[in-house]
């Protein structure tokens, strides 16, 4: 795999204990933050778990939806398959789409920038943790308060450098914004 010409990105809104989800479904609902996910990955390739397309019910839109599964005979309409996360970023790689158009939108959300040529790791917990060595950059939603849930993102701590940060509060939660780069 020839992660030369793209960056990987994994953009994920976590708990205070990392925790992001809970049997296929988010625990908490912040419009902010999905306002954010969706202007920072329009354009872009999505690569995500089976589970986590099953959760989202349908394609996102403005996006080249790569579906990560071991199900050889797993289909979704208007996505792509891949059965491994190296072949889901060489089917990405090969879909980069134009920046220019998204660039605007991109401008005016809270985050340190994006590089035309980023591919988003959108989830869930397993392609997390295999996709974060790949990483160089991590957009955050931290909610500021623990939760339980069988779906933990992996342990960060190798991104230390800050890039963008903002807290806020909305929906009786507190939470912050952060962009990290290793």
């Amino acid at each position: 795999m020839n992660s030369k010409f793209s960056k990987i990105s994994l953009i994920a809104a976590i708990s205070q204990n990392r925790v992001i989800g809970n049997e296929n479904k988010l625990l908490w609902h912040i419009p902010q933050d999905l306002q954010r996910f969706r202007a920072l990955t329009s354009g872009h390739p999505v690569i995500m778990g089976r589970k986590t397309y099953e959760s989202i019910g349908r394609p996102l839109p403005n996006r080249t939806n790569i579906i990560v599964t071991r199900d050889r005979n797993f289909a979704a309409n208007k996505c792509l398959i891949a059965h491994s996360l190296e072949e889901a970023i060489e089917i990405a790689q090969k879909h980069l789409s134009d920046f220019e158009e998204f660039q605007k939108v991109k401008n005016s959300v809270p985050s340190s920038g994006v590089d035309p040529n980023e591919i988003f790791v959108i989830g869930g917990g397993q392609i997390y943790q295999e996709a974060i060595k790949f990483a160089h950059k991590l957009y955050l939603t931290i909610v500021h308060q623990d939760f339980s849930g069988d779906a933990i993102f992996p342990e960060y701590s190798k991104f230390k450098q800050e890039a963008y940060k903002y807290e806020t509060k909305a929906e009786n939660l507190s939470y912050t914004f952060i962009d990290l780069l290793k």
